[in-house]
């Protein structure tokens, strides 16, 4: 059995393994490679610009993490194709289907991307081209494979005459057109073939021989030579409403949230918010549900202090069902002596006087850190995208104090975890600040916490979230608060954001967290903001464009009539930003002008 999943970067360490695995399998499939066109495998995934292609690495993994195959597109975005460089087995993995199952993946990458097609280099399968009948026999299964999805060579070009004279086994230029019996046009693909050869093998073809091929397709549109070992092409039945598993975002619902539901007029964080969210985003196809797991309390007590946490496990689990407990009594003055009493002793954990507690707190609130637990957990597996959803909210709750309607704070939770393997950035868009997570990291360099929200003059928390406030210590520069106008609408958020993101880039993190508020929406109970559904997309979309592994962990929003379709918005963003291309289900994908 076997997974394919994309890399998306170099700096996991589950993706350097896989990278390095990958580099083995060229050197053992491909002995004739220059050991330097292996080695640039890293760079030439980060750097684009310099190669001017855009690398797509798919590999199949078994369940330890084993690299079975692997298969490096890459995408010319300024000609609109896609040139496949390599599809490989490992040795000893060949005839497993491995290789059929990732040629199907990069044409489903290659169409979602719009592009006019797939070209490729094959061996030719003409003995005049190759005496060798062992090669020719490998070349010829090769095609084969090949046409079985209606990719064949080019025919009346020169593209096969050998560079130097004499040589032998000179490669055809094939064609899959995806599924599209139209031929591509001369002009496309005089130009295409012009960039092939300049942009991979200016160092070995002379200028002359690049415009002597180029010049040799005169026939308008080009021509595929015919089947030879199929019929009929196989039909690939492939859903582009739906994005591949691994492009899919990674579902975390707090399977537990209902049973903390206060009842108390004017109480609006309820349970029908989650299930507000789960009935826009889930018909996107965008998601796929992971099962939540249980982690120990000792991940609580890395962020929070082990007397909080063992008093909201303690007093909730005394407490009467039905019962809730409002502090009431809040010792400003010396809090160095908690008081004895249990149900007096929540003031000096609480920053306000309308977060209960009641019995089922205590298990709601942890099954919400176990869900930020692992949405980390899978992102430091090489998952790029996951979604918490998860309520009680957290962003909060300080390192020894709840409120807020937060206990625990689920972003920091998920961030200390992701921290032992990098960077990690917090941007928190909920309407209010932040006030628990800068807490945690303010005198700490490995995380940046970054947060947007209303001006404290005018909203919750009211103590926090001032401009001038960027850590202390080490941790100094390391805060950023954005504090914004009362009223505010779209456009003025976004010039917001982009303050942050320039912050965020700066830091150069391997891991992006985003606390995800939405009561910045136009008619939040708890907001004062105009932010459209619009907006929210354009939001997201801006954070996608970071290009991080990124968890985004729910926080507020209390408009039930509007928070599902401004989650799916934000959503829809988020993926298009990360994977550069407009799904199809979103808009209908654009292919290059055939001529007819």
């Amino acid at each position: 059995m076997f997974r394919i999943r994309r890399i998306y970067d170099t700096v996991l360490p589950v993706n350097q393994q896989a990278i390095s695995q990958v580099q083995a399998i060229l050197t053992s499939q491909f002995p004739d490679l220059n050991p330097k066109d292996i080695n640039k495998l890293p760079d030439q995934l980060t750097n684009p610009l310099k190669y001017r292609f855009r690398s797509i690495l798919s590999v199949a993994e078994g369940s330890k993490g084993d690299v079975k195959g692997f298969a490096l597109l890459l995408h010319a975005a300024d000609l609109n194709f896609c040139y496949l460089e390599y599809v490989s087995a490992a040795e000893k993995m060949t005839g497993r289907g491995i290789g059929g199952a990732l040629y199907e993946r990069i044409r489903n990458e290659a169409r979602a991307l719009g592009v006019l097609g797939i070209f490729m280099e094959c061996l030719p399968d003409d003995p005049e081209f190759c005496r060798d009948p062992t090669i020719l026999a490998q070349n010829k299964a090769r095609l084969k494979f090949y046409e079985q999805y209606g990719a064949r060579p080019i025919t009346g070009s020169a593209y096969e005459t050998p560079v130097k004279e004499g040589d032998d086994n000179p490669p055809y230029l094939v064609f899959d057109g995806l599924g599209d019996s139209a031929e591509p046009s001369q002009q496309e693909v005089k130009k295409i073939v012009r960039a092939i050869l300049e942009r991979k093998y200016a160092h070995l073809c002379p200028q002359t021989y690049i415009d002597m091929v180029v010049d040799s397709f005169t026939e308008d549109p080009v021509q595929l030579r015919g089947f030879r070992y199929v019929k009929k092409p196989i039909s690939v039945v492939e859903d582009l409403a739906r994005p591949v598993v691994d492009r899919q975002i990674a579902l975390i619902v707090n399977d537990q949230h209902d049973i903390h539901h206060i009842r108390e007029r004017g109480y609006v964080e309820s349970p029908v918010r989650i299930r507000s969210i789960l009935k826009e985003i889930e018909p996107t196809g965008l998601f796929y549900r992971a099962p939540v797991r249980r982690f120990a309390i000792h991940h609580l007590k890395k962020i929070h202090a082990a007397d909080f946490v063992d008093y909201l496990k303690l007093m909730c689990s005394g407490l009467p069902e039905k019962k809730a407990l409002y502090p009431y009594v809040f010792p400003i003055r010396n809090a160095t002596r908690p008081p004895r009493e249990k149900a007096i002793k929540a003031g000096y954990y609480c920053i306000d006087t309308f977060t209960p507690l009641t019995r089922n707190v205590y298990p709601a609130a942890k099954r919400a850190a176990d869900c930020a637990m692992t949405a980390a957990r899978l992102a430091l597996a090489g998952q790029h995208l996951s979604y918490a959803l998860v309520r009680p909210p957290g962003h909060h709750a300080e390192h020894r104090a709840f409120g807020g309607f937060c206990y625990f704070n689920n972003a920091a939770v998920a961030a200390q975890e992701l921290c032992l393997q990098g960077k990690v950035a917090i941007i928190d868009i909920d309407y209010h600040h932040g006030n628990g997570t800068q807490n945690i990291f303010y005198r700490r360099s490995d995380v940046l916490t970054v947060s947007l929200h209303g001006h404290p003059r005018s909203a919750y928390p009211y103590f926090n979230g001032f401009e001038d406030e960027t850590g202390e210590g080490e941790g100094k520069g390391f805060n950023m608060n954005i504090p914004l106008p009362e009223q505010l609408d779209g456009e003025g958020y976004a010039t917001a954001l982009d303050k942050a993101l320039r912050r965020i880039k700066r830091f150069k993190p391997t891991f992006l967290v985003i606390a995800l508020g939405l009561d910045t929406a136009t008619g939040d109970p708890t907001g004062t903001w105009s932010l459209k559904p619009a907006d929210f997309f354009a939001n997201g979309r801006k954070l996608g464009g970071l290009g991080l592994p990124t968890l985004v962990i729910q926080e507020g929003g209390y408009d039930n009539r509007s928070l599902g379709k401004n989650a799916r918005q934000f959503f829809q963003g988020l993926w298009e930003g990360s994977f550069g291309n407009v799904r199809p289900a979103l808009e209908k994908t654009t292919r290059s002008k055939r001529s007819s």
